[in-house]
């Protein structure tokens, strides 16, 4: 099939491999997208795909907490400038507060009242005094029985409020002041590695196969033996999972114990056991991409390749 211009861009934008290794990519895999990112990572020329994409909506993510519980929302905007605007800040600020009283759905919280009004229409009055185009886009409650649930936001411009969000839920019938303190800890590290699940047994089973049959194709492509191949796929396996599974991966915190045995070691303090119930993650923007102004003269070096 004919490979477009915009096909090519949707692959650079994935994976960041050059023009024509993305428009080799696309031709050996008949124009498949996701077939052409697994071809460019088994031939070592893109890194794993978290599927986040390229962070570049604008907006705030807000995040209230009261101790056992806590929400986190993302409400876009067209510009940055915006984000930096008082009105706009107690539209994300209030609209977070709200989903503390919801499911977590963006249904029921466009629907809950705020204010005497719907958030929708809070919204919608927003947009026509800011100017810009706005929306609800996600939003995510957790909550504990016993125990905290611990928030960080990162790059905050104001309380609650920033471009990275976390919030992580720890179940304990430990001391609060303990517990909020190993937690606020464990979501600055989610934050800065973006785990993709909390335990192996999390982990979407079609994406383990996929890095497996990338691992596989990678390793042939290198020669070695079948008996060979499997013992490196083991091994790498093992270590995709270390850098992806939050309970496996490092403590950024000390550089030295995992996840795992840190909350292990929290114990102590807290005075009971501490078990990791989930966690959530909000960058501004995953997976929103903008059009590039300067794409079309790299398609047209590239018409000429």
């Amino acid at each position: 099939m004919a490979i477009s211009a915009s096909m090519v861009k949707e692959l650079r934008d994935k994976t960041g491999a050059g023009m024509m290794d993305c428009k080799n990519a696309l031709n050996e895999n008949g124009g498949d997208i996701e077939a052409a990112v697994d071809w460019l990572r088994a031939k070592g020329i893109a890194k794993a795909d978290k599927k986040s994409g390229r962070t570049v909506a604008e907006g705030l993510v807000a995040v209230v907490s009261d101790g056992s519980k806590a929400a986190v929302v993302e409400v876009n905007a067209e510009t940055d400038f915006v984000s930096r605007n008082d009105d706009f800040q107690a539209l994300a600020a209030g609209i977070a507060k709200v989903a503390m009283g919801t499911d977590g759905s963006v249904e029921a919280i466009s629907a809950a009242d705020m204010g005497g009004k719907p958030v929708s229409e809070k919204i919608t009055e927003a947009i026509a005094t800011i100017g810009e185009n706005m929306g609800l886009r996600r939003a995510a409650v957790m909550e504990v029985g016993s125990g905290v649930v611990a928030s960080y936001v990162h790059n905050s411009i104001a309380d609650g409020l920033g471009k990275i969000g976390v919030l992580v839920a720890l179940e304990s019938e430990g001391d609060a002041a303990a517990l909020s303190a190993i937690g606020r800890q464990v979501a600055m590290h989610v934050a800065a590695t973006n785990p993709l699940a909390a335990t192996r047994d999390d982990m979407d089973a079609d994406v383990v196969e996929r890095e497996k049959k990338i691992f596989v194709e990678s390793a042939r492509d290198s020669g070695k033996p079948e008996n060979i191949i499997e013992k490196m796929v083991e091994g790498r396996i093992r270590k995709f999972y270390e850098e992806n599974v939050l309970m496996s991966q490092t403590f950024v915190i000390d550089g030295e114990n995992s996840v795992e045995q840190a909350l292990k070691n929290a114990e102590k303090d807290a005075g009971a056991a501490i078990a990791l119930k989930g966690f959530a993650r909000f960058q501004l923007g995953d997976g929103i991409e903008k059009e590039e102004d300067d794409f079309a003269a790299e398609v047209a070096a590239m018409s000429k390749g």
